[in-house]
């Protein structure tokens, strides 16, 4: 008698598949989903993608984390970054005025042009002096005290027609300086608006020095600073 093989009978047996393993404690948060701000830190990794900045988007909803670009900032430090673009400095500062009032007016011998001294009001109370014609220096003189003349003199001239038709003297300012020769304006007001006039420093001080109250005298901070030639600014 011949023997056959015995096959099993019933259905083939099940076979399960096996689970993933568990990714360790580190992997795992790298596949964790972000659900808000709160859970991105100004620095900190997102997804294992990269680094997330203050600055970018991050949408609320679990899935891919977008990150959207900022508009730039401008600088205005000292110490911004080499290749800024220059419409992200700051512009430098403009000349700064310093405040003056005229001590003296000398002649010394055998030198026949008067010395004016200008000083500051404040700290460290600097001095700047120019020499005037003869004329200048005494009208300079004779307002820096008071002392009347006869018959008005050519300042107090017109000193007399600003007052007259009530135009104020707002300010002399000294703005510049070529070789010997120091430049000066006149800051107007008057009933038409405001008018700044180029004149000498000597007429600009002797009309300001007739005026019935102080004028304030203004001296650009660069012709105390800087030697030679000053450009007005």
């Amino acid at each position: 008698m011949t023997e056959t093989s015995r096959q099993p009978v019933g259905p083939p047996p099940v076979q399960v598949p096996e689970e993933p393993p568990i990714p360790p404690l580190e992997d795992a948060a790298a596949h964790s989903e972000v659900t808000g701000p709160d859970d991105v830190s100004g620095q900190g990794d997102v997804s294992g993608q990269g680094d997330v900045s203050g600055q970018g988007g991050v949408s609320g909803r679990s899935g891919p984390v977008e990150v959207t670009p900022s508009e730039p900032v401008a600088q205005d430090r000292a110490d911004a970054p080499v290749g800024t673009p220059a419409l992200l400095m700051s512009p430098a500062p403009p000349g700064e005025y310093r405040m003056a009032i005229v001590t003296s007016v000398t002649m010394d011998l055998p030198v026949q042009h008067p010395t004016v001294v200008l000083r500051e009001t404040e700290s460290p109370r600097r001095q700047l002096s120019f020499s005037v014609g003869l004329q200048d220096g005494i009208a300079i003189s004779h307002a820096l005290r008071r002392v009347p003349t006869p018959r008005p003199l050519t300042h107090e001239l017109v000193a007399g027609i600003l007052q007259a038709f009530d135009i104020d003297v707002v300010a002399v300012r000294l703005v510049g300086r070529q070789g010997n020769t120091y430049f000066a304006e006149l800051d107007l007001r008057g009933r038409n608006g405001r008018s700044v006039q180029s004149c000498r420093p000597s007429d600009a001080l002797t009309i300001a020095l007739r005026q019935p109250v102080p004028v304030p005298i203004l001296i650009d901070s660069r012709l105390f600073e800087v030697l030679g030639d000053v450009a007005p600014a």
